[in-house]
């Protein structure tokens, strides 16, 4: 299973698991994720839900080059109404499966109605930023480390782009120009996580976080969720990253045209895992 749920107490557990690739994303990650999430929100008796990673690592990301990569295998698409995108071809196969499987799925993830805790540990790379960027808050441990190093690619940034409010502009401005690991120090001095801790305590210390939210009204609990988003969308989130994503998928076209067919610029997992170490 790439991902497994359990339940303990008012507290729902999200482990995504596919420790032999770093817990890459791919699409039946992304629906196993989105099924789990599902469940704990039509679970009553679920307050919060953590969201995991097995193993060393939460995450290192898009999955871009293992064995089980579906990029080619049809879905269900539950986040936006747009075509198949198997069988399309160039930018229209690109939008249509990033739309849905990325941006889409990341933004459905956000508007959960119960609060998210996203539990760090080891590498959070690219797109596992976006993973724990829509959670509501995020506890790492202090041997986690975060990169978006996908300017290597000729692209500025990955699809879920929050990096200037969860950031600020200048640190934003720092991650995606160097192309750099930060350290969870850094990323606590940046505002972008709520607690750091030794990694022994990591899961106690999240569930412990978790509890204390849990004795909270349900209702409570939603509605000031939806408050800070829609504060966040007031400042521009929600309409900076469409324009953003269209600059993505111009890069993506722009690498394809120029280097026969290839929209990753030249780069796959192996190269951007040493550039960003």
């Amino acid at each position: 299973m790439t991902v497994e749920y359990e339940r303990r107490g008012p507290v729902a557990v999200v482990t995504m698991n596919r420790p032999e690739y770093r817990n890459a994303q791919n699409s039946a990650m992304t629906y196993a994720l989105d099924a789990a999430f599902t469940r704990a929100v039509d679970d009553p008796e679920v307050k919060v839900i953590v969201l995991a990673g097995a193993g060393k690592h939460f995450s290192a990301g898009h999955d871009i080059g293992t064995p089980e990569r579906d990029v080619d295998v049809s879905f269900e698409r539950k986040a936006v109404l747009w075509w198949d995108h198997v069988g399309a071809e160039g930018g229209d196969q690109r939008f249509a499966r990033e739309s849905e499987v990325y941006l889409g799925m990341c933004r459905r993830w956000r508007e959960i109605p119960k609060p998210t805790i996203a539990s760090v540990q080891g590498a959070c790379i690219a797109g596992a930023l976006m993973l724990a960027w829509v959670c509501d808050m995020i506890v790492a441990s202090d041997d986690a480390f975060f990169a978006d190093p996908v300017v290597r690619m000729g692209i500025p940034g990955v699809e879920y782009f929050a990096h200037p409010w969860v950031l600020g502009p200048r640190a934003a401005k720092e991650v995606l120009f160097t192309g750099e690991r930060f350290t969870a120090q850094q990323a606590k001095e940046w505002g972008m996580l709520n607690r750091v801790v030794p990694r022994a305590d990591l899961e106690t210390e999240t569930m412990a976080l978790a509890e204390k939210i849990a004795v909270m009204p349900r209702m409570g609990l939603a509605l000031a969720k939806k408050a800070v988003n829609q504060a966040e969308d007031l400042m521009g989130l929600r309409s900076g990253m469409d324009s953003v994503f269209g600059l993505h998928h111009f890069a993506h076209a722009h690498n394809a045209e120029m280097s026969g067919g290839d929209s990753l610029g030249g780069q796959d997992a192996r190269s951007m895992r040493d550039a960003s170490s």
